[in-house]
């Protein structure tokens, strides 16, 4: 019984570090790994063998890269932003706010002043 306990920790651990340590492709690798296939020089299966991916991986990006190959060719030039846009543009988000809020509170200042002024000359 304790023998089976830790086999399951053991498999359990494994399964962790691999889902830690597991590889993450840039759209470019992508991009390459399925215009090699899509070559037809070799086939599907050697080619996830040589890049070390499950073919499932491969057929989800194929499909992925032909129906945004499609969506751009009818004029769709609608983009899903970068990491990077999205980080900026959270920043200047962030940035203009901040401005905002002391702009309004310099007009509640001047407000207040204008009406300070407003009752001395009465």
């Amino acid at each position: 019984m304790e023998e089976k306990n830790k086999k399951q920790n053991a498999d359990q651990v494994v399964k962790e570090i691999k889902r830690r340590t597991r590889r993450t492709f840039t759209a470019e690798e992508k991009i390459k790994i399925v215009l090699e296939a899509l070559r037809g020089e070799d086939t599907i299966a050697a080619i996830c063998c040589k890049y070390a991916i499950h073919s499932n991986n491969y057929f989800k990006w194929s499909k992925e890269f032909i129906e945004a190959g499609k969506r751009r060719l009818s004029g769709d030039t609608l983009r899903e932003a970068t990491r990077d846009e999205v980080t900026d543009l959270r920043k200047m988000n962030d940035l203009l706010k901040r401005e905002l809020g002391e702009l309004y509170v310099e007009n509640k200042e001047l407000k207040k002043t204008l009406t300070g002024l407003e009752s001395e000359e009465l």
